[in-house]
């Protein structure tokens, strides 16, 4: 698998198809493989890049915080490694935290950006104690919190009906290191409100929002869908928070029209 050298350490990546490129940034104790079921068809039409962030999957940790920052810069070693200038970047819950992060610092790469169960509010002082309260359970029993906080994330109905998914996602995080868990939650602690990127940027955002999802409500976040000049929403009515595995197909349908949006009116 190819990586590129950041900060002395690796980040490994996976490129899929040709064409304008879209770049897929996992979640919290997710990897690039969270995004198995979206390839194969956004690859028929795009260049697809998936990105271990650091700490997850095979890429290497640095150190006891990974700010979204740092990860944001880790993405763009690999972008600019892979000689690429202007991008649509998807980002998933932690990895929509690093996307608006990236914008924060590169704005002018992106062409547009989807938020895919994910917002630029910080955490509230009741999701810091969590995330800390997080943070001792992994140093005691990564696998019992693993088990705890994947079920969290999908539909109760999803479960019933595919228990396999849930599986999968359980796999997946038991990828993660202990250092690259706590890393990542210190990094999460920590980011701060980037309302102004979506009130101020140049560029198409989509929000994609799980009805059902525990952790990221559309009663708390929805007054950020009308920030952006040029904004879409997606309203998955039988997912939580792992629509990519919950409504793959409506996922695709509204990534089809916002990407064809995003590169319509740009230049190559």
């Amino acid at each position: 698998m190819p990586y590129t050298v950041f900060k002395e350490g690796k980040i490994f990546y996976r490129v899929f198809g040709k064409g304008r490129p879209i770049v897929l940034l996992h979640g919290f104790l997710g990897n690039m493989h969270s995004w198995e079921y979206l390839i194969p068809t956004l690859s028929k039409r795009y260049k697809v890049i998936l990105i271990d962030l650091p700490g997850h999957g095979k890429s290497e940790s640095f150190g006891y915080i990974h700010s979204m920052s740092l990860m944001a810069d880790g993405v763009k070693t690999v972008l600019n490694s892979l000689l690429l200038r202007r991008y649509v970047i998807i980002g998933h819950s932690m990895g929509g935290y690093v996307a608006l992060a990236f914008a924060e610092k590169y704005m002018d790469n992106l062409r547009g950006l989807v938020l895919f169960h994910s917002t630029a509010l910080a955490d509230s002082d009741e999701k810091k104690i969590d995330r800390k309260k997080a943070i001792r359970v992994v140093k005691k029993n990564k696998e019992k919190y693993l088990n705890e906080a994947l079920k969290k994330l999908f539909f109760q109905e999803t479960i019933k009906k595919h228990p396999h998914l849930l599986n999968t996602a359980i796999d997946m995080a038991h990828k993660t290191s202990v250092q690259g868990i706590i890393a990542a939650l210190e990094g999460m602690i920590i980011r701060k409100n980037t309302e102004v990127i979506l009130q101020f940027c140049n560029f198409p955002v989509l929000f994609i929002v799980g009805l059902h999802d525990k952790l990221i409500s559309m009663e708390l976040h929805e007054h950020q869908f009308k920030l952006p000049a040029h904004n879409s929403v997606l309203l998955l009515e039988k997912s939580a928070h792992m629509g990519f595995y919950e409504q793959p197909d409506k996922v695709l349908e509204k990534l089809t029209v916002f990407l064809r949006k995003c590169f319509s009116t740009l230049e190559p």
